[in-house]
């Protein structure tokens, strides 16, 4: 169909969608610290070390996602937020999918389920291909 070298490669698109993809790992990274005992009330009990975990996958989130946005060893971040995402999606998001009374907050946490496996494949894409701009190739 195309090309590599035919293939759109505008560098604001690259930075706007890190930009865009990282966001949420920053809001959701910094709310980490200033909402510990939030995020623990969302954890199953028999999670050990729950605040422990909380402040870890804070940090996690945090760096791969300034890895990302800053196109600075990208697909290291990327594997950062997989190994963040991974985790979160099963033990608390499928958890209280599958384990929640009230149906809203099943479906929320349905949702959050769904968007965590769809964020686990962005960054399994930029484990893959990097995030950053492509120099054109030279001409020949």
């Amino acid at each position: 169909m195309f090309s590599e070298d035919q293939l759109p490669n505008h560098p604001f698109l690259t930075v706007t969608a890190r930009v865009l993809f990282t966001l949420i790992f920053f809001l959701s990274g910094v709310t980490h610290f200033t909402d510990v005992a939030g995020y623990v009330a969302l954890m199953p009990d028999a999670i050990p070390f729950r605040e422990a975990l909380v402040l870890l996958s804070g940090v996690v989130e945090l760096a791969g996602a300034v890895m990302i946005l800053f196109n600075w060893r990208p697909r290291l971040g990327g594997w950062l937020l997989v190994a963040f995402l991974l985790p979160v999606t099963i033990t608390v998001h499928g958890y209280e999918m599958l384990h929640a009374e009230e149906a809203a907050w099943r479906a929320i946490q349905q949702a959050s389920f769904l968007k965590g496996f769809s964020l686990i494949g962005a960054a399994l894409l930029i484990t893959q291909l990097g995030a950053g701009h492509r120099p054109a190739p030279p001409a020949s």
